[in-house]
Formats: C-alpha cells, structure tokens, sequence
C-alpha cells in the first residue's frame, strides 16, 4: 500500500470513528491525531536510516504542535487514530497493529532502563480509553479494550475487556458478533454485598430507635 493510500485510510479511520468528524477537510486541517501520525510517518523513516536526532527533532516539534508525544521508533500500522490526543504518550518500542483507537492521556510506556522490548506491542483492532495507561513489554491481544482510566501491566487476549487498576479483564466479545460474555467480577461483587449489609444496619437501627420511642418513659421514685 503506497503512503497516499496510507494516508486516505488515515482520514477514513477518523471519518469512521468520531461522529463528529464530518468532512475529510476538517480531519486534514483540525485533527491532531492526524497530524501527529504523519509526523510519526517522516520521523519512523529519519529514524530507520539511522538520522536519529533530526527524528527526535521533528518529534519534538510534533509534540508541541498537537500534544501528542510518538518516540520516532515506535511502529504503528494502517488506519490509526486518536481521539482529540492532548496528552498520549507512545514509547521507543511500542508495536501498533492495524485500526488502532486510541483517546486521550493514553500512554503506552516503559519499565525497563535496559535498551530492549520494554513497550507494549498491541494487536489488531485494539480500543485504548481514556487515560489507561498500558506499562511494559506487554501484549494485548486482536480486539481487546482497555477501559478508560485502567492499568495494564500484564498480556490481554484476544477480544477481552478489561478495566480497573490493576487491570482485570471482566468481559470477552464473539469476534465478528456483537455477543459479549460477561465474567464475574470480584471487587464490585464485594461493593455490593457491603452496601447490602450496610442497607440491613440501617434498617435495624431504625427499628430499633421506633422501638424505644414506643417504650413508656420511666416512673421516677418519689
């Protein structure tokens, strides 16, 4: 696929993903994602060819134009976006398949000081929300979604919601089918059966102040 076909599948991605994009125009001219991702384009190449700093240059610039922070290393496949962007940060050694989302203060980081994998590798398809933050040499799985908010610092298979801090999957999705099977999920089941114990304390207190103002007052001895 040559760049401007790249490109095109760039601007359809938006157009597909965000109900507010509405013109091709408007994602060209006013889409950070957008622009951070063709700046990734000519930085991933300076970076291939061994021009190290001129790619860390433009990076940098990128980031100062649209928030969005991609290390000139990192590979990302075809049709990926990110949603308004303010705040993602991707690492040296992240992987990206193809149709990626990502929403804004994502960040795919690191835990190693060791030059080696030490970023997330995503599969195809992947759904990043809001704020997760995706943390070592991790994998996630074709068609998971990290929930907004969450912390993932082990693999995710395929098709797998997870949420939380850490992040633990509670669902997984039929591929090709809008079927979901929800799993058990531990910490809100002990949320509930808390606020059910509380709920019945309530209720026995308040029985038993009903109680005592039904009760006659005491006779004081003359």
């Amino acid at each position: 696929m040559g760049l401007l076909q790249n490109i095109r599948r760039d601007i359809q991605a938006a157009r597909e993903r965000d109900p507010a994009a509405t013109s091709t125009l408007e994602v060209i001219f006013t889409y950070p994602g957008f622009h951070a991702r063709q700046f990734h384009r000519i930085t991933h190449t300076l970076h291939r060819r061994g021009l190290r700093l001129p790619a860390r240059l433009i990076s940098h610039l990128s980031r100062a134009l649209t928030g969005i922070e991609i290390h000139p290393g990192a590979q990302i496949g075809d049709g990926f976006f990110i949603d308004h962007g303010m705040g993602v940060v991707i690492g040296e050694t992240t992987v990206i398949g193809d149709d990626c989302h990502l929403y804004q203060e994502v960040t795919l980081g690191g835990t190693s000081t060791k030059r080696t994998k030490r970023h997330p590798t995503l599969g195809n398809v992947v759904v990043v929300g809001a704020g997760a933050k995706i943390i070592g040499a991790v994998n996630i799985g074709d068609g998971a979604k990290i929930g907004a908010g969450s912390v993932v610092a082990t693999n995710v298979p395929p098709n797998a919601t997870v949420v939380g801090v850490p992040g633990h999957i509670v669902a997984y999705a039929e591929p090709g089918n809008d079927t979901v099977l929800r799993l058990p999920d531990p910490e809100w089941d002990i949320i509930q059966r808390l606020e059910q114990r509380i709920s019945e304390l309530e209720q026995r207190i308040a029985q038993l102040e009903g109680q005592d103002k039904t009760l006659p007052s005491p006779v004081e001895d003359e």
